[in-house]
């Protein structure tokens, strides 16, 4: 199988005030389609950087990133704009990439029913919970069809209850439509709910410490009552102690 991203001896350094900073040390990772793969690592380790290379906003110092498709990123605070309604906001991202039309007007009607919102369509974010603007904000992701969905702490600006549901829910989501996706978080629990793999990189600079393939029998929330999930919890927690 073709892997969709590839991070080839990946390296990068930036030029700080104080001197040249190495955030990213040779790594090397695979994702193939359909993937959920959760980056967990301690603050300041790159896991953000990780990101911005896959989108094109930063280009590594040495060693290739391989990219087969289009990204689509989701940002920690949902970022609807008050004066539009629900599917208005929903169809902004095909507004600005020039692309809006009957089909992908209707493949955007068609999420926003799946996903519990067609009835909210015309109220303003101001009007909807947090969970459900997460939500907006994810289909307006998925409107421009990428192959690769950037989840940057999606869910950190919500309350803890708040966000085991909205993970949840995002989770079914990504894997009903067969979505590949890179989930950054700092929340060991999480990363472990919604991924099929975990990768954790070390301390500054970054690299690749750990890389787990996930089994479980149930997914989302229920994997939290298999026995197996306190298992990979305490892997990931002694890695990031170490690293701390």
């Amino acid at each position: 199988m073709t892997a969709i991203l590839q991070f080839k001896n990946v390296s990068l350094t930036y030029q700080a005030a104080n001197g040249e900073v190495e955030a990213l040390r040779e790594i090397n990772i695979a994702v193939n389609q359909g993937e959920l793969v959760s980056i967990i690592g301690p603050s300041g380790c790159g896991k953000t950087t990780i990101l911005s290379l896959i989108a094109g906003l930063e280009t590594c110092t040495s060693g290739e990133v391989i990219l087969r498709g289009k990204t689509g990123y989701m940002l920690q605070k949902d970022n609807l704009l008050n004066w539009r309604t629900i599917r208005a906001n929903a169809l902004l991202g095909l507004e600005i990439c020039g692309t809006l039309n009957d089909e992908n007007a209707k493949y955007v009607d068609s999420l926003l029913k799946a996903y519990g919102l067609w009835e909210f369509r015309n109220n303003h974010p101001r009007q909807l919970s947090g969970g459900m603007r997460q939500r907006a904000a994810l289909i307006r992701t998925m409107a421009t069809k990428p192959e690769i969905l950037l989840l940057d702490e999606a869910f950190s600006a919500l309350d803890y209850q708040t966000r085991l549901v909205v993970a949840d829910d995002v989770c079914s989501i990504l894997k009903r439509e067969n979505k590949t996706a890179i989930i950054v978080t700092h929340d060991i629990a999480e990363g472990i709910t919604m991924a099929n793999r975990i990768i954790v990189l070390s301390k500054r600079p970054g690299s690749v410490a750990l890389d787990i393939p996930l089994n479980f029998t149930n997914t989302g929330l229920a994997r939290r009552e298999e026995p197996t999930f306190r298992e990979y919890f305490n892997l990931i927690w002694k890695e990031l102690d170490i690293n701390e």
